[in-house]
C-alpha cells in the first residue's frame, strides 16, 4: 500500500492513494489552517470506523444476515502531551434491518475487534476500546445514530 502527500500551502495537503483516489487534508486554523479538509487524526478516527464497519456489513451479508443499513459513529478522547495519541475510542454500531438477528450482529463486531479490523487492532495498543450497538427493525438507521 502506498499514498503520497503533497503540500499545497499553510498546513494544506492533498493525499493520493495508490487506487487513485484523493483527498484534502488540512490543519486547524489556530496552526495556519484554512479548514479546507478534515485534520490527520480526525482522518485516522474515520478510517478506523470505516474499516471496522467494512468488516461487520461484510460477515453479516456472509451470514446471510439482511442488513440494509449500517452507520458507526466513533468518539475519541486523546493524551494531553505529545504524542497526542488516542486514549479512548468509544464505537457506536447502528445497524438496521428486517429481522437482524442480534447474535449475529454481536458476534460480527466482535470478529471484527478482535480478529480483522487492522485499523482498530493497531489503535487499541494505545487506545481503550468499547462498544455499543443498536438494532432498528426497517430500513434505514435514524437519523442521528
Amino acid at each position: 500500500m502506498k499514498t503520497r502527500i503533497k503540500w499545497v500551502e499553510g498546513v494544506s495537503f492533498v493525499g493520493e492513494t495508490e487506487s487513485g483516489h484523493a483527498v484534502v487534508i488540512d490543519g486547524a486554523p489556530k496552526y495556519g489552517g484554512r479548514n479546507l479538509g478534515m485534520r490527520p487524526m480526525e482522518m485516522v478516527l474515520t478510517g478506523a470506523a470505516a474499516c471496522t464497519a467494512f468488516d461487520v456489513v461484510l460477515i453479516l451479508k456472509k451470514g446471510r444476515q439482511p442488513v440494509a443499513d449500517c452507520v458507526v459513529t466513533a468518539e475519541a478522547e486523546r493524551a494531553p502531551e505529545d504524542p497526542k495519541v488516542f486514549t479512548r475510542i468509544h464505537l457506536v454500531y447502528a445497524l438496521a434491518g428486517r429481522g437482524l438477528d442480534a447474535k449475529q450482529v454481536e458476534r460480527a463486531v466482535k470478529l471484527s475487534k478482535e480478529k480483522y479490523c487492522s485499523a482498530t487492532i493497531m489503535l487499541a495498543s494505545t487506545a481503550e476500546i468499547s462498544y455499543e450497538i443498536v438494532i432498528t427493525e426497517g430500513d434505514r438507521v435514524p437519523a442521528g445514530d
